[in-house]
């Protein structure tokens, strides 16, 4: 007959041996921030030692062939860039349109925590948001949709070209980190969009 001092040890060696889920990173913290601010700071050298420029057109991407995953993204507020990295190494960039004024794309360190390939805005009018990442429990996603204007024009999520989002999407697995850095350019009233 066991013992009950054995059968606890034995269920607590087994609840350690268990995977555990994925953490969810959701840090806003000023540490938090200022380190996916040094990160997006840096993502744009790596951008021209990588691609050779560091500029982008409105709507326009870059991607390194043979990638295989994407371990990191880095999304610069002040660049309206965003950033994908096989651990050290940037594999792609694309232009982005984050939050505009009276919305928020909130700076730190997140993680994808739910991927869709045809999710639908729930609080904006059904709105298409096609290989959608969602990296807090607000509803802030990374996703695939147009216009690209070159400035901050969503409701608060992180909007890429589609074509690249697909890729994003196929390289990125739950739990991939999110970096969110830097300040939004100055918005311009007379350039105000109406679609996330």
């Amino acid at each position: 007959m066991w013992s009950l001092p054995r059968s606890l040890s034995l269920l607590g060696a087994t609840a350690l041996a268990l995977p555990s889920p994925v953490q969810a990173l959701d840090d806003e913290s000023p540490a938090a921030v200022a380190k996916a601010t040094m990160a997006a700071q840096s993502a744009r050298d790596d951008m021209l030692e990588t691609f050779g420029s560091d500029h982008l057109n409105d709507g326009q991407f870059l991607w390194q062939d043979g990638t295989r995953e994407v371990t990191r993204v880095v999304v610069s507020l002040g660049d309206q860039l965003v950033f994908a990295y096989d651990n050290d190494q940037l594999v792609g960039v694309a232009t982005t349109s984050t939050a505009r004024e009276g919305y928020i794309t909130p700076p730190g360190i997140f993680s994808v925590l739910a991927k869709s390939r045809t999710y639908r805005s729930k609080k904006f009018d059904n709105a298409p948001m096609p290989y959608a990442q969602r990296i807090d429990n607000y509803g802030i996603a990374m996703h695939g949709g147009e216009p690209l204007p070159g400035y901050p024009a969503s409701h608060g999520c992180i909007r890429l070209p589609t074509k690249f989002a697909a890729r994003l999407f196929a390289m990125t697995d739950i739990g991939t980190e999110v970096y969110i850095g830097g300040s939004p350019p100055s918005p311009d009233p007379s350039q105000v969009a109406e679609k996330d």
